[in-house]
């Protein structure tokens, strides 16, 4: 499949909303209270989260992939967080989930930062399957609590 993956740029809003609502449909959860949010944050040059999308030879918006540094201390460095993977279920099982970890895996490369990180639910038995191409699961549990 060909693909080519690019910043989303201003003009972008449409795909990226509805990928970012096929991410938050997939997770079961109601994006709206965040799309006006996450939006700006992709659109504010001073903050360091980054949205791309993975575009068809057609123009198809087959993907997306949201990342962002997160400071780990033992290290004393930043590494990339990659928070949001998702493809459209047409185009599942055909390379662009690879390609988009590539792209921040080449991102992470190119600013010198160590690692990319990412989480995934433990039922995400497809995404997984990918993922465990590149590592096996690191062991932690995440918690998550109200303030």
């Amino acid at each position: 499949m060909s693909i080519t993956i690019r910043p989303v740029a201003p003009s972008d809003r449409a795909a990226w909303e509805a990928l970012f609502r096929g991410y938050a449909a997939f997770y079961r959860t109601d994006p709206a209270p965040a799309i006006e949010k996450v939006w700006a944050w992709i659109n504010d040059a001073n903050e360091d989260y980054w949205a791309d999308i993975a575009w068809g030879a057609d123009g198809t918006a087959l993907g997306l992939v949201q990342y962002s540094l997160m400071h780990r201390s033992l290290s004393g460095a930043q590494v990339v967080y990659l928070s949001d993977l998702f493809t459209v279920p047409e185009a599942r099982g055909q390379g662009v989930g690879r390609a988009l970890i590539e792209h921040v895996r080449a991102f992470a490369r190119a600013w010198g930062y160590s690692s990319v990180r990412w989480l995934t639910a433990e039922t995400n038995e497809a995404a997984r399957k990918l993922y465990d191409t590149y590592t096996p699961a690191s062991g932690f549990i995440l918690y998550a609590i109200s303030p």
